[in-house]
């Protein structure tokens, strides 16, 4: 059987560079010798070849490990529409739409799915603007990933320096009602028909919420699959975590977010490229699904092949 030509890029331009080279590295090791030639490839500092390495490799499939900006966003996607050529994660609009949290919380409203309120705001904000925000807040990038730029504020003055940091990252900036609660993560896997997989409960261990140290450093967070929480309030976020991938129209794998408070889940934001390092959430959530993390690479590359 002939094997497959699968372009695996990782790297990239954004932020999260670091973690996506890691999760390509752990890619790259775990996908079946017998079935795929792996060609490694990172557009950060080979951009302009990229079609011709497509091209060359004569490219079945492409694998994207690209988090954040310029890999998660859509942009890379479009150029795989353009070349014809399959590819494992969502497409050019779901991909645009779920990088953008504001864009995202917009459409799902409609769907009255339960989520915090949120204020956009821009470089040029005022002080009309900050007073909409309620403290105390978590301030984020409407437009990046792994909790790049994110802050829990109590106060002004904080909100004033966390703003600035934030800023940084993103020329647009969202603050977010604070919701304290537990926070679950939920998987889903699939296209057409979409399945959820079992949920996982995070407690972070050297933060005081699932930020970038909790979520790469190792024994930073403890993850707890499936998360403790009742049948029926785990039915119930699966539920929703599906309706939002089928609502953004969203392909191969990706993860929701909650806050649970009060036995209400709060949806908080959607990953259509989540990582897949070592200590990452969906291959642990594979796992106890009986799904090992070659199978769960098969099994995203036959959905990108899937029609």
């Amino acid at each position: 059987m002939k094997k497959l030509n699968v372009a695996l890029l990782c790297g990239g331009f954004s932020a999260e560079r670091e973690v996506s080279l890691k999760t390509g590295k752990n890619i790259a090791a775990s996908l079946d010798k017998e079935k795929y030639q792996v060609f490694l490839f990172d557009p950060k500092d080979n951009f302009d070849k990229l079609v011709g390495f497509l091209k060359k490799n004569k490219i079945d499939v492409v694998f994207s490990a690209l988090h954040g900006t310029f890999g998660e966003d859509g942009c890379f996607t479009g150029v795989f529409e353009i070349a014809g050529i399959p590819y494992t994660c969502s497409g050019v609009l779901s991909s645009a739409i779920t990088m953008d949290k504001m864009m995202t919380k917009k459409l799902l409203s409609s769907e009255k799915i339960p989520m915090a309120k949120s204020v956009e705001l821009k470089k040029n904000y005022g002080e009309k603007e900050l007073k909409k925000i309620k403290l105390p807040a978590v301030v984020k990038p409407v437009s990046q990933g792994s909790s790049v730029g994110t802050f829990i504020v109590k106060t002004k003055q904080e909100l004033k320096e966390a703003l600035g940091r934030a800023f940084e990252f993103d020329a647009r900036v969202m603050a977010e009602e604070f919701i304290e609660g537990r926070e679950v993560t939920a998987p889903v896997l699939g296209n057409k028909d979409p399945q959820a997989l079992p949920l996982i409960e995070i407690r972070p261990k050297v933060s005081s919420f699932f930020d970038y140290r909790a979520k790469y450093e190792v024994g930073g967070s403890q993850e707890i699959c499936p998360a403790p929480i009742s049948r029926a309030l785990t039915e119930k976020i699966q539920r929703l975590a599906v309706q939002i991938h089928r609502t953004l129209g969203c392909r191969g794998v990706t993860r929701c977010d909650f806050i649970i408070k009060k036995g209400r889940p709060y949806f908080l934001e959607v990953n259509t490229i989540p990582g897949m390092t070592n200590t990452s959430l969906v291959p642990l959530s594979a796992r106890q699904a009986e799904i090992s993390f070659s199978a769960l690479l098969d099994k995203l590359i036959e959905l990108a092949l899937e029609k």
